[in-house]
């Protein structure tokens, strides 16, 4: 469903699945919607008129989907373990992807992970999410036969990665990985690799959940098992903030780009609240 930002009035719906939608992304042209469902494929749509542009059939459920920044290529991925980059330039009836790899645990492990979340870093950098709890980097103009080995690993405390956001920061220039995982919330430099916080949270992240770094990095805003959306400080983890309204568990939030004045929580009571930010 498509609705208006500001007053929340209905626009669209794309109608087609059998099953749960997991995931959802828009192109960065905004033509181009994207959806990940629990009826083991993955729908491509025509954003202005609704309308399904192509479809790409998998074996089991699609957990998450995204396009790549100059809107050539969508990754998927899912409970089959596998990474699947398609080229959106191609003709409309080729549904196989032109690449296709595992992503597989580390030191001779061939134990394919499932994969939870996939980011695009670049157009060629993709970043994966699994139950294992770790982020893998991969770099898909390596071509098929050495893609699946990943650049490097971003490593939780074994707890399933639950969501996963990259954020470029204003005040800095720094490129950080938000990480949900457990009961935790990482952050790492991805130009350094390094992590550079992990705050415990007084939710969970178990089923669904997630966290959003503000743009200009200094706080962010979490949010899982309970019914409460919390901000807290960047640097320390201390709770700034505690908002009521939900009557659900929170599923997903993100800030608004570029300024971060708004951020959108949305919930298992089936409702998406807008929150103003409160200036630091």
């Amino acid at each position: 469903m498509v609705r208006d930002g500001a007053s929340g009035d209905w626009i669209g719906t794309f109608a087609g699945h059998k099953g749960a939608v997991w995931s959802c992304r828009m192109d960065p042209t905004g033509n181009l919607a994207a959806t990940a469902s629990g009826d083991f494929s993955v729908q491509v749509w025509d954003a202005i008129t609704g309308k399904s542009w192509r479809s790409f059939p998998h074996k089991h459920i699609c957990k998450t989907v995204d396009f790549s920044p100059n809107s050539q290529y969508l990754v998927t991925g899912g409970h089959e373990g596998l990474v699947r980059v398609y080229d959106l330039t191609t003709d409309v009836s080729k549904q196989d992807p032109m690449l296709e790899f595992p992503c597989q645990g580390e030191n001779g492990n061939d134990k394919k992970v499932i994969i939870t979340k996939a980011n695009w870093l670049s157009d060629s950098i993709l970043l994966v999410g699994g139950y294992d709890g770790k982020v893998r980097c991969f770099d898909i103009s390596q071509g098929e036969n050495n893609v699946g080995q990943p650049l490097y690993v971003f490593e939780t405390e074994e707890a399933e990665v639950r969501d996963m956001e990259i954020r470029q920061v204003t005040s800095s220039g720094a490129t950080i990985l938000t990480v949900a995982a457990g009961e935790t919330v990482y952050f790492f430099d991805i130009n350094t690799r390094q992590r550079l916080h992990a705050h415990k949270m007084p939710i969970h992240f178990r089923d669904e959940g997630g966290a959003s770094l503000h743009p200009d990095g200094s706080k962010f805003v979490a949010g899982g098992s309970d019914l409460w959306v919390r901000v807290f400080d960047f640097e320390t983890g201390q709770e700034l903030e505690c908002l009521k309204g939900h009557h659900g568990p929170i599923r997903c939030l993100r800030y608004s780009l570029p300024e971060g004045d708004v951020y959108a929580s949305g919930s298992e009571d089936g409702t998406i609240r807008l929150w103003k930010t409160t200036a630091p």
